[in-house]
């Protein structure tokens, strides 16, 4: 069971060291976990990571609880960033053929995110088959199924209602269910979807 958010918390880590080194601790691995399902790249999750909680720092003071739980507002962010960073890779390739150049990590830096890339393997392989679906329903079924967000959760983080998400997450299921999809070559997909 989820320990109840203290959106104190969030409001001071923008200014707080101490605050914003709490928060850290408290949802880096589902950050690390969000970015290392994305990206076989370990500069790339290392990136994304990094991004999310400097942006986190910025949108601090915006926080409102009633809104959603501070893990959905994070879950928020880090989809609004991986969105804007897949705009501005796009852009970059279409303008110089190719993405160059990365943030130095040292040794144990590209090791550590190597086997946590190895170890999200079976999450990227049924990503895979989930970006077969709809925008709508994927996002939902991710942040549900995946990333461990309740329904109303997912809903806030998306930006729409609880009740459509509940379709949305119906519908994906029930596609992910459909004749044709492939059980060997990744997880079954009812036994990751189940609520």
């Amino acid at each position: 069971m989820r320990k109840p958010p203290d959106s104190g918390l969030v409001a001071r880590i923008g200014e707080d060291p101490e605050a914003f080194e709490a928060f850290y601790r408290e949802h880096v691995q589902a950050v690390l976990r969000y970015a290392t399902r994305r990206t076989r790249d370990p500069h790339a999750a290392a990136d994304l990571v990094t991004e999310v909680f400097l942006a986190a720092i910025s949108a601090a003071g915006g926080y409102r609880p009633q809104l959603g739980t501070p893990i959905a507002w994070l879950h928020g962010i880090a989809r609004n960033v991986a969105a804007s960073q897949e705009r501005r890779a796009a852009r970059i390739w279409a303008a110089e053929g190719r993405i160059a150049g990365h943030r130095l990590l040292d040794g144990d830096d590209i090791a550590r995110l190597e086997e946590r890339i190895d170890a999200e393997r079976a999450s990227r392989q049924l990503l895979e088959r989930i970006a077969l679906l709809p925008r709508g329903l994927r996002e939902v079924l991710e942040l549900v199924a995946v990333d461990g967000l309740s329904v109303s959760e997912a809903a806030k983080a998306l930006g729409t209602s609880t009740v459509a998400a509940r379709v949305r997450l119906h519908r994906a299921r029930k596609a992910l269910q459909q004749p044709g999809a492939n059980p060997d070559s990744s997880p079954s997909p009812s036994s990751l979807v189940e609520a």
